[in-house]
C-alpha cells in the first residue's frame, strides 16, 4: 500500500541553523532517502519551497480567487514529502519515525487513495 509521509516543520528552525548544521541536516535527509531506496520502498519525494512562495487558488461564487502566500499562518508548514510503498500502516509509521523531520517537526502519514479505487 502506498503512503505519503508529509514533513511539517517550522521554517525558522532550519534558517536558524549554522551552515554546518544545515549541511548535516541535508545529509541526514539524503541518508534517509538512500535507506528507503535500498529497502525498495521509496516511490518519490521532494522538498518544497517555503510557504511564502506558494499561491492559493479557490473558487467562490463561481470566480477564482488567487492569493499569494500561504492560506493559513501556522508555525509548522509543509516542507516536503516522501511517497513509500509498504505492506501496512505500522511499517509506514516506522519509516516516518526514522525521518529527520520527526525530530524537529511533525510527520503526517496518509494512505494514498488511488483515483480508480472505491
Amino acid at each position: 500500500m502506498e503512503y505519503m509521509l508529509l514533513v511539517h516543520t517550522d521554517p525558522k528552525t532550519f534558517a536558524g541553523f549554522t551552515p554546518e548544521q544545515q549541511a548535516e541536516g541535508l545529509a541526514a535527509y539524503g541518508a534517509y532517502a538512500d535507506a528507503m531506496q535500498k529497502a525498495g520502498v521509496m516511490r518519490g519525494g521532494n522538498r518544497l519551497r517555503p510557504a511564502d512562495m506558494s499561491t492559493t487558488v479557490r473558487i467562490r461564487d463561481g470566480k477564482a480567487q488567487v492569493l499569494n502566500g500561504p492560506y493559513a499562518d501556522t508555525r509548522e508548514q509543509l516542507g516536503g514529502y516522501f511517497i513509500i510503498d509498504v505492506p501496512n500502516l505500522d511499517t509506514a509509521l516506522s519509516w516516518a519515525s526514522r525521518c529527520p523531520g520527526a525530530s524537529h517537526g511533525t510527520m503526517e502519514v496518509r494512505p494514498i487513495w488511488g483515483m480508480g479505487e472505491a
